[in-house]
Formats: structure tokens, sequence, C-alpha cells
């Protein structure tokens, strides 16, 4: 089975639209030196991202986990006309690199970059957001979305990513902090009557949400 995935998403690439220079640069860099290069959005996910922004075209994003600012520019490419892009990294050498990434793009003056506990910042943004996505550590996914919640306009959209957590959310017995968190915060979205939801099996998992 894991050699069709593995056929299936380099034919999905091959389809897809390829990445524009920045991106690709971005990509190529990660992937050289950075110690997780894994937790980039990349290529096909990238494109999804680029395109859902095109069709809810937000006024106000929050992205929670930065890394190399790679999903930031894609979410950022549907802005409205004076929306902003709001993207929150706990590591000071992941900041540093997506605001270089960032200047080099034509979206440097709609997004800022923050550094520190998404929670803690949450907190003092206060936007009525569009769209929302959660990348960040796995074991406070429950945490971010009931934070964002309050904000979020009806009918606005969550993303949250890594929802298969490398297919170990499938097995019999779900082992490890971090996919027994994933696995809970499944089952949070599950049963929330508030939304209504769809697990996309686009790389390692997207699970979109929209608040009623």
């Amino acid at each position: 089975m894991e050699w069709i995935i593995d056929r299936a998403n380099a034919y999905s690439a091959q389809y897809s639209t390829p990445e524009e220079a920045l991106l690709r640069e971005i990509s190529e860099q990660t992937h050289n030196d950075h110690p997780n290069p894994g937790m980039l959005s990349g290529h096909v996910q990238g494109k999804f991202l680029q395109m859902l922004s095109y069709m809810v075209r937000p006024h106000n994003v929050l992205e929670i986990g930065t890394l190399s600012g790679y999903s930031a520019l894609c979410l950022a490419a549907g802005l409205e006309e004076g929306g902003h892009l709001h993207t929150i990294e706990l590591r000071e050498a992941d900041v540093e690199r997506a605001r270089r990434f960032v200047g080099k793009s034509s979206f440097s003056d709609m997004i800022t970059v923050h550094q520190g506990d998404a929670l803690e910042i949450i907190e003092t943004l206060k936007r009525p957001w569009d769209l929302v996505f959660i990348d960040a550590d796995k074991i406070n996914y429950v945490r971010y979305f009931e934070a964002v919640m309050p904000e979020l306009k009806s009918g606005g959209f969550i993303l949250a990513d890594n929802v298969l957590f490398h297919g170990q959310v499938l097995e019999d017995e779900v082992k490890g902090k971090n996919a027994k968190a994933i696995q809970a915060f499944n089952e949070h979205i599950k049963e929330d009557g508030r939304i209504e939801s769809v697990l996309l099996t686009v790389r390692d998992g997207l699970m979109l949400i929209r608040k009623k």
C-alpha cells in the first residue's frame, strides 16, 4: 500500500502547477539545511493552500506554525486588498528564516511573523479570522482550535495539518504522545456541533473545518 501512496503523491505533483521560483528556493534551502525539513508544507499541499485562499479571498488569516514561511506565502496569495496574514513561530532560527523569505516576496507588507508562544500571541491579536491554518506542536492542537474558534467568522475555515500523523492514527492501537494528541484532536472535531469537517488525504492528512 505504501508504494501506491508514494506513486500517487508523485503523480499528483506531476500534474499540479509547478512551484513559483521563491517557493522552490524555500523548499530547496529547507531540505538542505533544516534539521526537520519534513515539516515543510511542500509543493502539492502548498498549491492546495493557495487554491483555498484564492477561493475564500480572506481578509484576516492566522497561521500557527511558520517554519520557513512556505505555507504563509501560499496562504497570502488569495488575500483580498488590504488583507493581512499573521503567522506565529516559537523557534528564533525559523522566525529569522521566514522573515528573510517573506521579505523577498511580493507579500512582504501583508505578512507579520510573530515569535513566541502561540496561545499567548493569539490572545493579543483579536481579529475576525476568515482562515486559520494549524501546523504546530501536535500536543496543543485542541487548545489552538479552541483558542481561535471564538474569533473565527461564521462560515470561516480552519485547516489542520498532519491529521493522519504518518499513518500512526490508522493503527489498531495508537501509540506515542503526538499520534495520541492527533487522534484526540480528530475525535474532538468529530464531536463538535459548531462545525462541519472533512478529512482530506493530502500528504499527511488535512482536516478542513467550516464554522457553521
